[in-house]
């Protein structure tokens, strides 16, 4: 248990009950193998708490957004990407328990593994310490993204522009194709081409296929400029 005190000195808590930690850490691969409680049900409660902070977070600091600006805004944030993001900033595949295969396939790095197990520690907070306590975690873990999100939103996309810009003139074929990826399953990055009726545009990259296809079409739409 003493292992969890550098964990519990990024996140900014300090448990009262480290055993709840610990379930919030605990994979259903190792919870099989050892006849434990996952983190599933701590998962499901964290998921819900996560909803209703950010949406109350956003909802008190960018009172000039739309009720459906602040859907899209919560949804960009409360996703498995930024949750990964999370929980890669305090190092939480070195404290995740894991079964053997799923260690061995590096399941501790997974991003939706690692994504859950945050829900998971905020549901932890949330009955060592309270709501107030879960919702520091929750704010100071994603304000940031919060900021980033209003500043985009109601822009339009890279490729929603891109294809408005080609379809300018009538219908094309707009084509976005894999070329190579790179890098283990937990953490790899896809390459991308975009094509217009066949003709080559620009390629792109990026850490999720649609990051990759919108980093793709930012480069083609920087041709028009």
């Amino acid at each position: 248990m003493k292992m969890f005190e550098k964990l519990e000195k990024s996140i900014g808590y300090t448990f009262k009950n480290r055993e709840i930690l610990k379930k919030a850490l605990t994979h259903t691969s190792y919870a099989y193998e050892n006849k434990l409680e996952s983190n599933e049900k701590l998962e499901f409660l964290g998921d819900s708490i996560l909803e209703f902070i950010s949406s109350k977070y956003i909802y008190m600091h960018y009172p000039n957004l739309k009720e459906g600006e602040m859907t899209k805004v919560r949804a960009e944030v409360v996703c498995e990407q930024s949750l990964y993001q999370v929980a890669m900033k305090h190092n939480f595949s070195d404290f995740l328990y894991t079964g053997k295969s799923e260690f061995a396939s590096h399941g501790n790095k997974k991003p939706a593994i690692l994504a859950d197990s945050v829900e998971a520690v905020i549901a932890a907070i949330y009955f060592d310490g309270g709501l107030q306590e879960a919702e520091k975690f929750i704010v100071q873990n994603l304000k940031e993204a919060i900021e980033k999100s209003t500043k985009n939103v109601g822009m339009k996309d890279h490729k929603t522009v891109l294809q408005e810009k080609l379809q300018e003139n009538g219908d094309v074929e707009i084509k976005y194709t894999i070329v190579d990826t790179k890098g283990p399953d937990h953490d790899k990055t896809f390459f991308v081409k975009v094509e217009c009726n066949g003709k080559f545009l620009a390629n792109g990259e990026g850490k999720t296929k649609k990051s990759a296809e919108m980093n793709a079409a930012e480069k083609a739409l920087e041709q028009f400029k």
